[in-house]
């Protein structure tokens, strides 16, 4: 979409213009932004100026200013074109999940995490994709389903015993901590409450603590599930409106094995699955610095090329992401600007892009949240 009066198109080429901006191309589509129908107008006044707005369809305020930079900077090499102005916003579309389930109020894409088996990092994992979104432009929330374990609340800081507030004897307000809306089994029970359950048990409270959950207007809501493939993980990704799976994992062989259940189970309820994660993928020795493969090396890759799904991030063997989320502040809030919350950053933006090339759910969408980067 353009805006050129006559007398303009003799100084500035139209054609010159969108070259320029098809100069740059998306680092995660792989696309430049007029085949990602990002490019929402592009005007050139009769003093030369140039101002182009583009729109994003996933969380991307990270990469907001180097886009303007590149696209500016191409824009101004131009013959006639005096400067240019560049507005990056983002708009999160809902995508389709399985079988038509009716969407969850005010959701507009549920992404569950998932491994298949205990001790590689799933919650942590969980908490600082949320947090990840969050930090780039997205309205999101994080329910722990593990009714077993729940940790979530622990790992964002909530205080012990602190209890939801619930609205018409039946909803529950999600609880706040940094900028997440929260729900969890823990916050409606209590230590000695037994969790003696049977699956169908568990998966209707799963279920009722995500439907009689107030969320508010939520790009992605993360479901943090329980780990392994068994009855109850089935169950759930069959009642859950799931649009996208991240798979964690570690590169061991038993937890790849378990990775691969993991994908299989969602492959067989229709799930798309979004990608993997690999922990512990190295570690790095914090007095030396020489970096060793515990654990083995590749392994989220070859599942990744195994099964034709994207290895979204690696992620080291490191004390201090243990430590961070054990006190209530995990890595992307309690150094930001460290490598690990970086990376956390740039699978936060994989997964968002990965998920914009799905199918859009035209049914249960809600009104978008635009987050503009001037």
């Amino acid at each position: 979409m353009s805006l050129f009066t006559e007398s303009q198109m003799t100084q500035i080429s139209e054609q010159a213009l969108q070259t320029a901006v098809r100069e740059y191309r998306d680092p995660y589509l792989e696309k430049d932004l007029y085949d990602l129908g990002a490019v929402k107008s592009l005007v050139a006044d009769e003093t030369g100026k140039v101002t182009v707005m583009i729109e994003l369809p996933y969380p991307s305020k990270g990469i907001a200013g180097g886009l303007k930079q590149l696209v500016a900077n191409a824009l101004e090499n131009v013959d006639g074109v005096e400067s240019a102005e560049v507005h990056v916003a983002q708009k999160i579309h809902s995508y389709k999940v399985q079988k038509d389930l009716p969407s969850v109020p005010g959701v507009k894409n549920i992404i569950a995490v998932a491994s298949g088996k205990g001790g590689v990092g799933k919650s942590t994992t969980a908490v600082n994709l949320a947090l990840a979104l969050h930090a780039e432009g997205a309205r999101v929330g994080v329910l722990d389903a593990d009714i077993y374990g729940p940790s979530i609340g622990m790992m964002l800081g909530v205080p012990e015993g602190k209890r939801p507030d619930v609205r018409e004897e039946k909803y529950f307000v999600p609880m706040e901590a940094h900028g997440l809306q929260c729900m969890s089994m823990a916050f409606v029970t209590t230590d000695k409450t037994p969790m003696v359950w049977r699956g169908p048990m568990v998966s209707g409270a799963v279920m009722q603590l995500l439907q009689q959950t107030l969320w508010d207007e939520l790009d992605y809501l993360i479901i943090d599930m329980p780990p392994g493939t068994g009855d109850i993980q089935l169950t759930l990704a069959q009642k859950v409106p799931v649009t996208g799976a991240v798979i964690v994992t570690t590169p061991q062989d038993i937890a790849l094995l378990d990775g691969k259940r993991g994908i299989e189970m969602f492959r067989k309820v229709e799930i798309p699955v979004l990608g993997v994660v690999e922990n512990m993928s190295v570690h790095i020795c914090s007095n030396c610095g020489h970096a060793e493969h515990l654990f083995g090396a590749g392994g989220g890759e070859r599942i990744a090329d195994e099964y034709e799904t994207t290895l979204l991030g690696q992620l080291p063997l490191h004390m201090t992401i243990r430590e961070q989320t054990d006190g209530g502040k995990p890595t992307v809030v309690a150094v930001p600007e460290s490598e690990v919350a970086l990376r956390y950053r740039d699978i936060a933006r994989r997964v968002g892009a990965e998920l914009s090339t799905r199918e859009r759910n035209l049914s249960g969408a809600i009104s978008s949240v635009s987050v503009k980067s001037h």
